[in-house]
């Protein structure tokens, strides 16, 4: 990968990735940590890495540096034995897009990967499977399952309408 290679790539995926990453973690700080952290891998990798396959590349950096920043995290909280403060929204305030992010939020870190790879970026299957090291069927599955829980809080009454 040249440095003109890296640059636009910078500039056509920096956002997407960003958003990716954010739609995860959900603070924006660890967010900005992980994606630059994911630049300075596929800088330093540039040898390696072919320019054709930089976003690839990029998003697979970042889905395993969020891992890893997840883990961590866990870690952490174990040790002070505390629970995280995560932003809950209420299920009553009827803006859909509180809903849906707490229908999301309620998924794993794996399913709500994949649905948000799959749906809001628009991977296929095997591009799926390549960034998160899982088999393209066993991105069906897992994605099947994610729909399938996100079908099940949407459809209920209780989750949705003011009461």
């Amino acid at each position: 990968m040249t440095e003109q290679e890296y640059n636009n790539c910078v500039k056509e995926h920096a956002d997407s990735v960003y958003r990716f990453i954010l739609k995860n973690l959900r603070n924006r700080e660890d967010a900005r940590d992980v994606v630059q952290t994911a630049f300075e891998k596929m800088w330093t990798n540039r040898a390696t890495v072919d320019g054709s396959r930089s976003k690839s590349f990029l998003f697979t950096v970042a889905y395993h540096q969020m891992i890893d920043h997840i883990r961590k995290s866990k870690v952490v909280m174990m040790i002070e034995d505390t629970i995280a403060d995560v932003p809950v929204y209420s299920h009553r305030d009827g803006d859909t897009k509180k809903i849906l992010e707490n229908a999301l939020a309620r998924l794993n870190e794996t399913q709500r990967s994949l649905v948000l790879l799959k749906d809001y970026e628009g991977y296929s299957y095997e591009e799926i499977g390549e960034i998160t090291g899982l088999s393209a069927s066993q991105v069906k599955v897992y994605l099947h399952r994610a729909r399938i829980q996100l079908k099940n809080y949407l459809v209920s009454p209780e989750n949705i309408l003011e009461q």
